[in-house]
């Protein structure tokens, strides 16, 4: 079975830092691009990153590009999420999900495009 398990969320001061890790099991396929995605309290869920298969190409959301970094490390089926410069507006559940395509193809922001989703991880931004 394909499982995604997330962790490394909890309550941080604005400004702080936070490292997000999303290990997947099964295998979901031969080669696959991650993404992370995060969903507040009466909004829908959005994209906030993607890293191809290789590592070698990222996307991001506007809102935290400069603050958000996306990596990822094969050998230990791990996706990783840096968050920096922290605001109360990131607070929301992430959750991190396969898509098929091994590169990306466009910006792979649409929830939809997504086949694998983990359990999601709280972060708690406060001012």
């Amino acid at each position: 079975q394909v499982q995604l398990v997330e962790s490394g969320g909890g309550l941080v001061q604005a400004e702080g830092s936070l490292r997000l890790s999303c290990a997947t099991s099964g295998r979901p396929f031969n080669t696959y691009s991650m993404g992370w995605f995060r969903q507040a309290p009466g909004k829908e869920r959005e994209f906030v990153a993607a890293i191809s298969w290789s590592g070698g190409s990222t996307s991001y959301a506007e809102s935290v590009k400069g603050r958000f970094s996306i990596s990822r490390d094969n050998a230990k089926n791990t996706v990783f999420l840096q968050m920096n410069s922290l605001k109360p507006e990131d607070t929301a559940v992430y959750y991190c999900a396969v898509h098929p395509w091994a590169s990306l193809s466009g910006s792979h922001s649409r929830t939809g495009e997504y086949v694998y989703w983990g359990q999601g991880t709280q972060v708690t931004v406060s001012s």
